[in-house]
C-alpha cells in the first residue's frame, strides 16, 4: 500500500503522493457552479462554449476538437441534447479564403457532444487555421501546425506543462504559452485536472476557486463535468486555440496514486468497482482531449518531428503494479512494473530503431533516482540484502520510477548496451523543476556514467513546498534543495517553490529547457519571468547550465 505522508500543518490531509515534497521539507527541518456558468451564455441556439483545440500533429495531418452546446440543457455530463450536425473547415489563412479541407460529423449525447476530425492530406511544417460551425453559428478560430517531414532537420520548440489544479489557482502559464508564436506544440505531461472534492487539495481556506462538481469525481458524468469546467477557463481555451497539444495522462485524470488495480484515493466500498471508474475516466478523457486513443486504448504512442526528434509518450498508470512502501526493498522486485511488459518492449524497440538525432521520452513521473541514505555501491549492496532495503538508497517517492527499479535498470541497460545516445526524458508530476543526469549507478556517480538526461517541469498551480507548509518561498527550500543535491549528485538543479512552465528548444547540437515562473498562481493576471536554463549537448548524456533562454 502507498505510505502515508509525513505530517504537515493542514486543515485536511494532503494527498499521499506529495510525500516527496514533504520529505524534503522534513529534511530541511469560476468560478460559479458549472451549470450556471455555462447556461448563462447559452440560448436555445447552438453555442461553442468550450473553445476549440487541436492535437497529435503529423507531417500530413492533425486532430481537431470542439464541443457544441446544442441547447441550454445540454451541459457536460447531462446526457441531454439532440444530435447535432457539426461542420469543420481548415484553411491556410485566418480569413478562410483558402480552405484546404472541410467536412462534417455528428455531435451527440453519447460523446457528451464533443467531436473530433482527424484531418489528413496536409503539408508538413505548415500552420493552418480551423473552425467549426452549426448552421450560421461559428466556433472561435484555432491555429494549428503539422510536424516536419520525416527526413527534415528543422529546429523544434515545445511548451511543456504539468499539474494544473483548478482549486489551487489560475492557469496563467497557459496564457503565456498561448501568446508565443514560436511553438511547434505544447506537451502536457499529465494531471490536466484533479479528481478531488472541493476543499480537499488544497484545504478550503486556501482554495482560489471551486471545482465542479463539488464532490470527488467518480462517475462518467462527474469526469465529463470536471473536463467541461476546465475548458471554460479563458487561459485553457487560449492555449488550445493557439497550439496543437500533445498530452499523456498521469494519476489525477483517474484518482491519486492510480495503478492497474486501484488507487490510493479510491474506496471500493463507497465508490464502486475500480475498473468501472477507470473506464469512465478514460472515456471522458478521450472525449474531451485532442488525443488519439493509441495502443491498447491508452495514451502510449510515438510521434515523429522530422529527422531531429522522435517523441515516445508513455502511459505509466494503466499497467503498473501497486506502489510499495517507502524504504521497502520490494521496489527492486523484478515482478513489479511501472510500464507493463508490452509497453517497455515497445519503448525499447522504438528507441533502438530510431534514426532521429534526439530521442525524447514523455514520462509522467520522474525516472532519475532521488534517494537519501545513499552509500558507495560496495557498502550499499550487502546492507540492502541484509536489511531488506532498496539497493539504490532510501527512495522518498515510490510512486515514480524509484518504486520500480527493475524496469528502470532494464531501460538504462538497454540504452547503454545498444549505444543509444541523446535520450532526454521530459517529466512532470513532482511540482518542482529539476535538471538531472540519469545515472547508470547513482551511488558512484559522477565516477560512473550517465545514460540519458531529464528535464522536469514544475506545476502550473498544484502545491509545492512553500504552498504545503504555507511559508514564504525560500524559507525552507534552500536547505531542502541542498540536502537533495548532496545526496543525489546527478541532480544539477532543482526549484522547489515556483509555479510555471518550460520551453524546450531542440536543435541538432543541443536540447535546452528554459524554465519560466509565474508571479502568483492566485493572480489571474500573473506575469511570467525566465528563471533558469539547462541544456544537454548532443553526444554528452550530461546536463549543463545555459546562461540565457533561447530567443
Amino acid at each position: 500500500m502507498t505510505s502515508r505522508p509525513l505530517s504537515v500543518p493542514s486543515e485536511s490531509p494532503a494527498p499521499s503522493r506529495r510525500t516527496v515534497v514533504k520529505a524534503a521539507a522534513a529534511g530541511a527541518a469560476l468560478a460559479a457552479p458549472l451549470l450556471g456558468a455555462q447556461t448563462a451564455h447559452a440560448t436555445e441556439a447552438p453555442a461553442f462554449l468550450h473553445g476549440v483545440a487541436s492535437g497529435d500533429p503529423l507531417p500530413d495531418g492533425v486532430l481537431l476538437w470542439t464541443r457544441v452546446t446544442p441547447t441550454a440543457e445540454a451541459v457536460p455530463g447531462s446526457g441531454k441534447g439532440p444530435d447535432t450536425q457539426v461542420s469543420w473547415e481548415l484553411a491556410e489563412d485566418q480569413a478562410f479564403r483558402t480552405v484546404v479541407s472541410r467536412g462534417s460529423t455528428t455531435a451527440s449525447a453519447a460523446s457528451d457532444h464533443t467531436v473530433k476530425a482527424d484531418v489528413r492530406g496536409l503539408r508538413p511544417a505548415t500552420a493552418y487555421y480551423f473552425r467549426f460551425s452549426v448552421g450560421d453559428t461559428y466556433s472561435p478560430t484555432g491555429r494549428t501546425r503539422t510536424t516536419p517531414a520525416a527526413d527534415a532537420r528543422e529546429d523544434l520548440r515545445f511548451g511543456v506543462v504539468s499539474c494544473a489544479n483548478w482549486e489551487a489557482g489560475y492557469f496563467s502559464s497557459y496564457r503565456h504559452l498561448a501568446a508565443r508564436g514560436d511553438l511547434d506544440a505544447v506537451l502536457h505531461l499529465g494531471d490536466y485536472l484533479y479528481e478531488y472534492r472541493t476543499g480537499e487539495y488544497p484545504a478550503a481556506r486556501y482554495t482560489v476557486r471551486q471545482h465542479q462538481p463539488a464532490h470527488e469525481i467518480v462517475s462518467l458524468a462527474d469526469y465529463r463535468i470536471r473536463h467541461g469546467l476546465h475548458k471554460t477557463d479563458d487561459d485553457v481555451r487560449a492555449m488550445h486555440a493557439a497550439h496543437p497539444l500533445v498530452a499523456i495522462w498521469d494519476d489525477h485524470e483517474f484518482a491519486n496514486d492510480a495503478w492497474s488495480g486501484g488507487a490510493e484515493n479510491h474506496s471500493p466500498d463507497t465508490e464502486g468497482d475500480w475498473a468501472a471508474r477507470q473506464q469512465a475516466a478514460q472515456q471522458a478523457y478521450f472525449e474531451w482531449m485532442p488525443v488519439r486513443p493509441s495502443i491498447a486504448g491508452t495514451v502510449y504512442r510515438r510521434l515523429r518531428f522530422g529527422a531531429l526528434a522522435d517523441l515516445h509518450l508513455l502511459d505509466l498508470r494503466s499497467f503498473r503494479s501497486q506502489q510499495s512502501g517507502i524504504g521497502d526493498g520490494a521496489v527492486d522486485d523484478a515482478d513489479r512494473t511501472i510500464t507493463g511488459r508490452a509497453q517497455l518492449d515497445w519503448l525499447k524497440s522504438g528507441l533502438a530503431a530510431s534514426d532521429a538525432r534526439w530521442k525524447l521520452v514523455g514520462t509522467s513521473v520522474m525516472i532519475s533516482p532521488v534517494a537519501f541514505g545513499s552509500l558507495p555501491a560496495h557498502l550499499l549492496a550487502p546492507l540492502a540484502e541484509l536489511l531488506g532495503l532498496p539497493q539504490e538508497g532510501l527512495a522518498i517517492n515510490v510512486d515514480q520510477w524509484d518504486g520500480y527499479t527493475h524496469d528502470r535498470k532494464e531501460l538504462i541497460s538497454h540504452l547503454r548496451e545498444r549505444g543509444i545516445r541523446d535520450t532526454v526524458f521530459l517529466t512532470g508530476d513532482i511540482h518542482m523543476a529539476w535538471a538531472n543526469d540519469v545515472p547508470v549507478t547513482a551511488g558512484t556517480y559522477p565516477l560512473s556514467p550517465s545514460a540519458a538526461t531529464e528535464f522536469v517541469v514544475t506545476s502550473v498551480t498544484s502545491d509545492n513546498l512553500d504552498d504545503i507548509l504555507h511559508v514564504a518561498p525560500g524559507t525552507l527550500s534552500t536547505v531542502a534543495e541542498g540536502a537533495v543535491r548532496a545526496a543525489n549528485r546527478h541532480v544539477k538543479w532543482l526549484d522547489m517553490d515556483s509555479h510555471g512552465y518550460g520551453v524546450l528548444d531542440v536543435t541538432a547540437e543541443r536540447a535546452q529547457m528554459d524554465y519560466y515562473v509565474i508571479s502568483d498562481r492566485a493572480d489571474k493576471n500573473a506575469t511570467a519571468a525566465w528563471k533558469r536554463s539547462y541544456r544537454t549537448l548532443s553526444g554528452t548524456q550530461r546536463v549543463e547550465r545555459a546562461e540565457a533562454p533561447v530567443r
